[in-house]
């Protein structure tokens, strides 16, 4: 029975960390995205106003379509003091070349409106509209996967079966 030579296993051994390695990172960041996202769940709401509400553009290259964003800025009080943030999101409004999205937000965030922003009790300068979406959490599973299989792929470079010769 012919057996596996060692750099075969060593191959297969750098295949399989090189999948743990990558699935563990986006396990790490999408916990820490996920973590945040629970905190935020935590913040006090408190009311605010809507002071600026419109549409950013940008065109990174001459050859690209025009991206537009929401923009906002939002005045709230906390513990007796004045703030203004521009966030939506802790991640900020996403760039996007359909303008309906954008619009979408001016109809939910009119200028002038009375709304409720969440504000980070430890750093009452950071406000958002809306909360972050705890979706990494829930999809951990995946990179997971890359992670027990990166592993299961080492092991199996190395198990021995029964009367199987190392080759050197």
């Amino acid at each position: 029975m012919a057996g596996t030579s060692i750099a075969t296993r060593v191959y297969l051994s750098f295949i399989g960390l090189a999948l743990t390695l990558a699935g563990a990172v986006f396990c790490w960041l999408m916990w820490r995205s996920f973590q945040r996202a629970r905190a935020e769940d935590h913040w006090p709401v408190v009311p605010c106003v809507i002071l600026e509400s419109g549409i950013q553009d940008r065109q990174i290259d001459p050859n690209s379509p025009p991206e537009r964003r929401f923009a906002v800025k939002y005045a709230y009080v906390r513990d007796d003091q004045s703030y203004t943030s521009e966030l939506v999101r802790l991640r900020g409004s996403g760039w996007s070349s359909k303008t309906d999205v954008a619009e979408a937000y001016i109809e939910k965030y009119p200028e002038g409106s009375n709304q409720e922003c969440h504000v980070n009790p430890e750093n009452p300068e950071q406000a958002v509209l809306e909360k972050e979406s705890k979706a990494p959490g829930y999809s951990l599973w995946f990179p997971a996967i890359f992670v027990v299989g990166g592993i299961g792929m080492v092991a199996g470079a190395w198990r021995r079966k029964s009367g199987e010769a190392v080759v050197v």
